[in-house]
C-alpha cells in the first residue's frame, strides 16, 4: 500500500507539472515580441486568402479556444502545421527523433560507464596520482560550461587537427550500402556525444568514489580482507554491490538533465535532432514546429522525473509516503 500511494501521488505531481509546462508554453510563444502571422501571410495576398489562412492555422480563434484546442491537439500529437516548411509538425519530428535518441542513448550509457569504472578506480587507488588526475579532471569539466569544451573540440578535431566531422549526421551526399551509412553515422556521432561524456563523467565518478569510500570502511570489508579475498572481489563483489542503490538512482536521476542537454548539443554540432529544431523553430517565430519540439522534450523530462522517483521509492523505502509508509 505505501508504494502504491507513492507512486499514485507521483504520477499526480507528473501531470500537474505537464499541465503547468504546457500552459506556459502556449502562453510564452504568444507573449514573445514578433508577428508569427508575417511567416504565412504575404503582404500581396488578397484579404479572402489572408481569412482562409488564418482559419486553417486556427489564428482567428478567441484565445481560449485556441488554448483548448492546443491541449486537445497534444494529446493526440496533432501538433499542426509548421509556418516555415509547410509541413505537418509531427512529420518532421519523427524523422529526427531517432536522431537525438541515438545520441542520448550512446552519451547516457558512455557517460555513466565511464564515470563508475573511474570512480571505482580512484576509490581503490586513493592517495595515488591516478585518483587525483580523475578527479581534478572531472571536477574541472564538470565546472566549466558545457559549450565551451564543445566549442574547444570544434576547433581541435576541426581546424588544428580535421579528422573528425564536426557538423551534421551523415555525409552529403551518403555513402552507398546499409553498413557503409552505420558507420558513416557512428563517426558522425563521436564528436557530439564523445563531448557530452566529457562534460558529464566527473560528478559521476566523485560520487561513485565518495560512496565507495564510506563502503570499503565497513566493518564487512575489513572482515572479508582479513579472510584474505582478494582485492578484486572485495572491490566488486562487496563494496560496488552494496553502494548499487544509490548509483541507480543516480542513474534515473541524471535522465532530465541529458534530455534537456540535446538543444545545446545538437545546436552546436547541427545534429538533426529535436533540439536543434526546437531551436532554429524559435528563432524563426515559427510556434507550431516550436511548441511541438517542446512538449516532447518536456514530455521527456517529465517521464524521465517520474522513473527517477520510482526507483528511489524501490531502492530506499524511507522516503516513500501513504498509509503503508505510516504504519
Amino acid at each position: 500500500m505505501g508504494f502504491r500511494s507513492y507512486l499514485l501521488k507521483r504520477l499526480f505531481y507528473a501531470v500537474v507539472v505537464l499541465f503547468v509546462i504546457l500552459t506556459f508554453n502556449y502562453v510564452l510563444f504568444r507573449i514573445m515580441p514578433g508577428d508569427p502571422e508575417k511567416m504565412i501571410l504575404d503582404p500581396n495576398f488578397t484579404p479572402e486568402a489572408k481569412m482562409e489562412l488564418r482559419r486553417q492555422y486556427g489564428l482567428d480563434d478567441p484565445p481560449l479556444t485556441q488554448y483548448l484546442n492546443y491541449m486537445k491537439s497534444l494529446l493526440t500529437f496533432d501538433l499542426g502545421m509548421s509556418f516555415s516548411t509547410r509541413r505537418l509538425v509531427w512529420s518532421e519530428l519523427r524523422e529526427r527523433l531517432p536522431n537525438t535518441i541515438v545520441l542520448f542513448m550512446v552519451t547516457f550509457v558512455g557517460t555513466a560507464a565511464l564515470g563508475i569504472s573511474l570512480g571505482v578506480s580512484s576509490a581503490a587507488n586513493r592517495g595515488k596520482f591516478s585518483e587525483q588526475l580523475v578527479m581534478g579532471a572531472g571536477l574541472f569539466a564538470h565546472a566549466v560550461p558545457s559549450f565551451f569544451i564543445q566549442l574547444l573540440l570544434l576547433l581541435l578535431f576541426g581546424y588544428y587537427w580535421p579528422i573528425l566531422p564536426i557538423h551534421g549526421t551523415i555525409s552529403a551526399p551518403p555513402p552507398d550500402g546499409a553498413w557503409a551509412q552505420f558507420l558513416d553515422r557512428a563517426w558522425h556521432l563521436i564528436l557530439p556525444a564523445g563531448s557530452n561524456i566529457v562534460i558529464g563523467f566527473g560528478s559521476w565518478a566523485l560520487y561513485t568514489r565518495n560512496t565507495m569510500l564510506e563502503a570499503l570502511g565497513q566493518d564487512y570489508i575489513v572482515t572479508a580482507r582479513a579472510k584474505g579475498l582478494p582485492r578484486r572481489e572485495i572491490l566488486y563483489h562487496h563494496s560496488l554491490r552494496s553502494v548499487l542503490p544509490p548509483i541507480v538512482t543516480l542513474i534515473f536521476m541524471s535522465l532530465p538533465g541529458a534530455v534537456s542537454g540535446a538543444v545545446i548539443t545538437e545546436s552546436i554540432f547541427s545534429w538533426h535532432g529535436v533540439g536543434r529544431y526546437l531551436l532554429d523553430a524559435t528563432l524563426q517565430m515559427d510556434y507550431p514546429a516550436a511548441q511541438g519540439a517542446f512538449y516532447l522534450i518536456a514530455l521527456a523530462v517529465i517521464i524521465s522525473n517520474l522513473l527517477a522517483d520510482i526507483a528511489y521509492g524501490l531502492v530506499d523505502p524511507r522516503i516513500r509516503v501513504g498509509a503503508g509508509a505510516k504504519r
